[in-house]
């Protein structure tokens, strides 16, 4: 056999892929993660919790115990609502946020991304829109595009989505799904106020849309207090997807839905078309880790690490960067949004930083619709302060170069 060839065949025709596929691109982050495998290479592109706070030893004694007294259960099938004493201490995590749910609104997913998919199976049509934030989640696109939704972009501000802006959305004609992440906004790092929250709500009265609640930094505040959930506002219709990607870690791939029972009834059946259940091993570990250990002094040791970190880049770029170049000041999560002069491209920026051995994701990927060419994201939550001051000094010399 000649094994500098393909398979046996692979040359033949095959049946024609689906349609909607042609129109579902790669993940951009995942292919300019390629690009950033040199060692040499300092990347901010990756939205990576830092490895150094994962609690390598509490979640291996939990994985020992849960072997060890319920080993046989652990690895066996499942339900596929997920792990019950899982969901319970997910519920009293919601209670203690002033949050009433019952343990079957809640599904275990694998991850809170395979939340969008099941989102998008029980709801969307070829067709049908979807309302989503300017710039928004780049994966979120990526999820519901499969379902060949038309996106309707609404702007970003400082303090949350365009209230009035959303309410000319709306009157333009029935939206499924209107997704957000009001928490720490995954690329801007924006969080809504409270009073912005309100004013979402009064815009979205009166019309059947679902406000779909992203919270997967939730966990991840340093600065300031924590503004109540969309739920309090909008009742059933907002469905919230959390993830114990921060909180544990993200190889886990452990996240939740909660829904009211006639959106959960059919993500239960989407999700059962999918993969049965989450895996059992995971959530049996993540529930023995959480009830052994003090999450909160945890978290409390990330977020501290993360603060400085932030505050590092922030101030590289106030110091270092040429005049017009501005960022995003978030109270929490894992990015800053950095908008460069007007007759800039993020683009050609991204392969002259390359060249100087730094990376960072490009802004137009986060654009449903087109736009944000001189914007751009990066990520402070995976590196350390050395790695900050080289890298940003890097990305400024390469910003000066451009300019």
């Amino acid at each position: 056999m000649d094994y500098t060839r393909g398979p046996e065949g692979a040359d033949e025709a095959i049946s024609p892929f689906a349609e909607r596929m042609s129109r579902v691109p790669r993940s951009f982050i995942r292919e300019i993660l390629k690009v950033t495998e040199d060692p040499k290479t300092i990347s901010f592109a990756g939205g990576l919790p830092n490895p150094r706070f994962f609690p390598v030893r509490e979640v291996a004694e939990a994985a020992q115990k849960v072997l060890r007294e319920s080993g046989e259960a652990a690895l066996q099938y499942s339900t596929t609502e997920g792990y019950l004493p899982l969901r319970e201490l997910i519920v009293e995590r919601y209670a203690r946020k002033g949050l009433k749910v019952d343990a079957e609104e809640i599904l275990i997913t694998t991850g809170s991304q395979q939340g969008l998919d099941l989102l998008g199976k029980a709801f969307l049509d070829k067709g049908d829109r979807v309302i989503v934030e300017e710039p928004t989640y780049l994966a979120a696109i990526q999820a519901f595009g499969i379902f060949e939704p038309k996106f309707r972009s609404v702007p970003l501000k400082e303090d949350g989505i365009d209230p009035r802006a959303l309410a000319v959305a709306l009157s333009e004609g029935p939206a499924k799904l209107f997704y957000a992440v009001p928490n720490f906004q995954n690329p801007t790092g924006v969080s809504y106020s409270e009073e912005r929250r309100r004013e979402v709500a009064g815009a979205m009265r009166g019309h059947a849309t679902v406000f779909v609640e992203d919270d997967p930094y939730g966990e991840l505040r340093f600065i300031g207090e924590e503004a109540p959930s969309m739920r309090r506002y909008l009742g059933g219709r907002a469905v919230l997807l959390g993830s114990f990607s921060k909180v544990i870690s993200p190889g886990l791939r452990l996240g939740w839905a909660c829904a009211r029972s006639d959106i959960m009834e059919r993500m239960v059946i989407a999700k059962q078309a999918s993969d049965l259940h989450t895996s059992i091993l995971s959530q049996r570990i993540a529930y023995q880790y959480l009830v052994d250990n003090d999450v909160s002094q945890q978290m409390e040791t990330v977020r501290s690490g993360y603060r400085r970190q932030r505050d590092l880049m922030v101030k590289m770029i106030e110091e270092s960067f040429p005049a017009g170049v501005e960022c995003t000041r978030p109270e929490g999560g894992m990015f800053l949004w950095v908008t460069l002069p007007e007759n800039m491209s993020s683009l050609e920026l991204f392969d002259s930083a390359i060249k100087n051995d730094v990376a960072f994701v490009p802004g137009q990927a986060f654009y449903a619709n087109g736009g944000g060419y001189n914007t751009l994201r990066l990520n402070f939550s995976n590196s350390d302060e050395e790695r900050i001051v080289e890298g940003m000094g890097r990305l400024a010399r390469s910003i000066e170069e451009m300019m």
